[in-house]
């Protein structure tokens, strides 16, 4: 089955904004040319932000531009690579090999802490370089020794993660969740067996004690047995990136209950994380699904667009209608006066914020834009 008509036009839209607009911003000014490393925002103007840099902005860009470099984007991206695996490598690794949380524009560290949302990062990083550049860089070495220190130092034998080295609760989804996508990315890239390991460890968390039953929602907290708190919130764009990782699995393990999960996580967002009047998916809901903030950030129409996109592939009628709603409402957050930036709120009223764009959020949405692209071209071959 070929994509749908209206898909390519919207496709093109935003592979040409990230190609032509995007990349080279946030490689001339959204880096720094003269200390290193990347800035964390960019006023709408496009003048940097002054923050310390985080470990996360870092991994984030070189992943971004690692994938660029594997969808055809003709800048250097090999240079922009480069450019952040050097304080990545650097100042923002730990004696221990794990990645510290930030450091200052010096290098100097402004929070040592290791948190597993760095480890990551980090670990996504090294997979996109190695995907991007070939073999022969030490990259998976590398990973190895951040994938070791880190399972003695916050590690469950149930392929679970602790915040920190106290290995007290509550466990959190999120860090999890982007351990989950480093292992498949790894997976794909690396030849260690025990990247397929521990992905399939933390798919059949999520699926048997991660997703609850009844209602089906995947949490943001719990207690160390895996029961959620009182007070966790469930976060619609988390549903659409656990199904993608899913729909991932499934397809890299043959998995048909990844499968089932994922389609099940994609329909409960659908029915009760998008606000129809304005077409985007809602910050957080109560655990009675119930919306708990109306706001609408610009990561989770990212992930609604690829989930969607990806389960394209297997339900055609399923997923273009979702990957289309998704990339509709991304180009509303695109349309700014100064091309290659985006808003990053919108309010429960339909307007947004006047703020700096995050360079967090290009990661997003390079990661839809490169699915979307990869269902349309798979579609018609």
């Amino acid at each position: 089955m070929t994509a749908p008509a209206d898909i390519l036009p919207l496709r093109d839209q935003l592979k040409s904004w990230l190609f032509d607009d995007a990349l080279p911003l946030w490689w001339t000014a959204g880096s720094d040319h003269v200390r290193g490393g990347f800035f964390e925002k960019l006023t709408l103007a496009g003048e940097p932000v002054a923050a310390p840099r985080r470990t996360r902005v870092a991994a984030r860009q070189v992943y971004v531009f690692a994938q660029a470099g594997r969808m055809g984007w003709p800048g250097p991206w090999r240079d922009v690579v480069s450019h952040g695996l050097r304080p990545l490598l650097g100042a923002l690794t730990r004696p221990d090999r794990l990645f510290r949380y930030s450091v200052d524009e010096s290098g100097a560290p402004v929070d040592d802490s290791a948190q597993p949302y760095e480890q990551a990062f980090g670990l996504l990083a090294l997979s996109a370089a190695r995907q991007a550049m070939g073999p022969g860089h030490g990259f998976e070495t590398l990973a190895e020794g951040v994938r070791a220190a880190q399972a003695t130092l916050l590690g469950r034998p149930d392929g679970g993660v602790h915040d920190d080295a106290s290995r007290t609760g509550p466990l959190r989804a999120n860090p999890l969740m982007h351990l989950f996508e480093a292992m498949l990315a790894w997976r794909e890239a690396g030849d260690d067996p025990a990247w397929t390991d521990l992905s399939n460890r933390i798919a059949r968390l999520a699926r048997d004690r991660l997703i609850q039953s009844p209602g089906g929602a995947l949490p943001e907290l719990f207690d160390l047995d895996w029961a959620p708190t009182p007070d966790a919130e469930v976060e619609p764009g988390h549903q659409f990136e656990w199904s993608f990782l899913l729909l991932r699995h499934a397809a890299l393990a043959d998995n048909a209950a990844s499968r089932q999960a994922a389609r099940a996580l994609i329909a409960l967002a659908e029915r009760t994380g998008i606000d129809s009047a304005r077409g985007v998916a809602m910050a957080s809901l109560d655990q009675r699904l119930a919306p708990l903030d109306r706001t609408a950030r610009l990561w989770p129409q990212t992930e609604r667009t690829r989930a969607g996109a990806l389960l394209a592939a297997i339900d055609p009628d399923q997923g273009w209608p979702i990957a289309r709603a998704g990339a509709r409402s991304l180009l509303r957050y695109l349309d700014t006066p100064r091309r290659g930036l985006w808003h990053e709120h919108m309010e429960a009223d339909g307007t947004f914020r006047d703020e700096p764009a995050p360079a967090s959020s290009l990661y997003h949405l390079v990661g839809a834009i490169q699915a979307l692209d990869e269902a349309c071209l798979k579609a018609s071959s």
